[in-house]
């Protein structure tokens, strides 16, 4: 038997239930989806009867479409279907149209090195070389409007405000309707909520391992503006759309387990982490102004992380004190899967994989160095703390002379993340705003 055949066969069997499952449920055209460096969705489209090929062969495409804006120029690449992804997307059931997400490869089969899912999985593999699965559990927030007319501002559906459930969370049907999509396409929510802003929600994802929940984030996000489409408002994960309210985050929830379970509890009454948590929660510290780059990727991002609103700047930690870039926290101590790390700084318009990736290379490199963490902050600011990156600029900096950066994401994506976001900053260095023109016509 070829020496490959046990590795192929569950492979297959995948696409085997895939070719059986579009029989069946009558599907006429499949989407084949990956990201770019920025994590904005790429996709097409093959008609059925292209499928058994595609599982078999791959589907070839341009492979510089995942350098994002700044691509540099065409290169061959294969998109390969995982069967493991296969969903009907339920917004489409009048041509009932499914999904799979693709790992992009060279001609020769080699990962292709601008594959955001693909650098996911082989520090995932790192970790497992280790003993660790790594668990994430996103709480994703974003902002419904009504359809804008041209030049106009973005304009709130209602005056809601945190956890309210009253008439005025008009998006409650809205709620409902996208918890019902997501969670066809296999992806349970936790829990959802009317937010601080106006016309502000959240939705909490339950926890799995990061790879699957990178796809989940993805697809939740395509889904929320499907739904806004279909009752004719709209969407938007920018971290800072309004001015005077507070931004969109997505606060993640990080853990490890091994094979004795969470690897982050700790039995001592009073301690919130094991050594293995504390190490991780020390890496992750020691490493977020580079990574910030990544975690918060769009020039507005600064905005949300400046405008307070619980919002972190400095890079510490607490049990209390929603202010701390992390939090440790502490409502069930006494239940082990509870234990974990509330990473607060993330937005919830970056690229997942890539966030997630060096997330884990820094909790990782934490426990193989021996860090350890600062004192607990309690709310209250330390003195001497660092702080994280003020701008995109000075961001894009720091995650260029990121070791850990380069070792994690390699060459390729770091060099088209960077080429992306310095291009962004030099529009926006360029671009007058509104804020100069309302200060500055009329008095100079």
């Amino acid at each position: 038997m070829d020496a490959d055949a046990p590795a192929r066969a569950p492979a297959a069997l995948r696409g085997e239930y895939v070719l059986r499952s579009v029989a069946e449920r009558g599907v006429r055209f499949v989407r084949l989806w990956f990201v770019d460096v920025l994590g904005l969705l790429k996709s097409f489209a093959i008609p059925v009867s292209e499928l058994e090929v595609a599982l078999e062969e791959g589907v070839s495409l341009d492979g510089s479409s995942l350098e994002g804006s700044a691509r540099l120029r065409e290169r061959d690449a294969i998109a390969h279907p995982d069967p493991a992804s296969f969903q009907v997307l339920p917004w489409r059931p009048d041509s009932v149209v499914a999904r799979m997400f693709c790992d992009v490869r060279l001609p020769d089969g080699a990962p292709y090195p601008a594959d955001s899912r693909h650098v996911l999985r082989r520090v995932l593999g790192q970790a497992a070389e280790l003993g660790y699965s790594f668990q994430v559990g996103p709480e994703i927030e974003f902002f419904l409007f009504a359809e804008p007319g041209d030049g106009e501002e973005p304009s709130p559906l209602d005056d809601g405000a945190y956890f309210d459930l009253t008439p005025l969370d008009v998006g409650s049907d809205f709620r409902r309707r996208t918890i019902e999509h997501v969670e066809q396409m296999g992806i349970p929510v936790k829990a959802s909520h009317h937010e601080v802003g106006p016309s502000q929600h959240e939705m909490d994802l339950s926890h799995t391992d990061a790879l699957s929940m990178a796809d989940s984030v993805t697809t939740f996000r395509l889904a929320v503006k499907e739904v806004a489409h279909e009752l004719g408002i709209y969407a938007t994960f920018m971290p800072k759309p309004l001015e005077g309210a507070a931004g969109s985050g997505m606060h993640l929830h990080c853990s490890l387990f091994d094979h004795d379970g969470n690897a982050f509890w700790s039995p001592e009454a009073g301690e919130p982490l094991s050594p293995t948590g504390r190490a991780f929660l020390a890496g992750v510290l020691a490493h977020a102004p580079e990574l910030t780059a990544v975690t918060n990727q769009w020039v507005n991002s600064y905005k949300r992380l400046a405008a307070g609103f619980e919002a972190p700047e400095a890079v510490e930690w607490a049990r209390r004190g929603n202010g701390s870039l992390v939090r440790i926290p502490s409502s069930r101590p006494d239940k082990e899967v509870a234990a974990r790390i509330e990473l607060r700084s993330p937005d919830p318009a970056c690229n997942p994989y890539l966030a997630f990736a060096l997330i884990l290379a820094a909790g990782l490199r934490g426990l193989e160095r021996g860090y350890q963490p600062p004192a607990e902050s309690n709310g209250q600011p330390l003195e001497g703390a660092a702080r994280l990156p003020r701008d995109l600029r000075e961001a894009t900096d720091l995650f260029d002379g990121s070791d850990l950066a380069r070792e994690t994401l390699g060459d390729t994506i770091c060099d088209a993340f960077l080429r992306n976001k310095r291009r962004e900053w030099e529009d926006f260095r360029r671009t007058v705003t509104e804020f100069e023109r309302s200060r500055l016509l009329r008095l100079l």
